[in-house]
């Protein structure tokens, strides 16, 4: 089985990543983003790369997903900059697995 990556954000933060390869998904409000996030889990995709400045809002939709093997969703900064949510994001993570705050 071969997985897809994909990328979801406003349009101007996802464009530059079809030039990769990678498939895009250009979105324009918070719920068309987590009506995107969820079928992309149900299908094939393996990693979701999705700009901090839409999942700001969408923290039920990413905890849902956040222990599941598949799909990874990675936060990437938008256009705009960082927010640092994805850092944070992160450190939680290796909290979880080490005990420790190790960054």
């Amino acid at each position: 089985m071969t997985y897809r990556i994909a990328v979801v954000g406003d349009w101007n933060s996802v464009m530059g990543f079809r030039a990769l390869g990678l498939e895009t998904y250009p979105v324009s409000s918070t719920e068309e983003a987590k009506e995107c996030v969820r079928t992309l889990a149900k299908e094939d995709c393996a990693v979701i790369y999705l700009t901090e400045q839409v999942a700001k809002d969408m923290e039920g939709e990413l905890e849902r997903h956040k222990d599941a093997l598949r799909p990874a969703i990675i936060l990437i900064p938008g256009r705009e900059g960082s927010l640092g949510i994805g850092k944070a994001n992160i450190q939680r993570s290796i909290e979880r697995a080490v005990g420790a705050d190790i960054l």
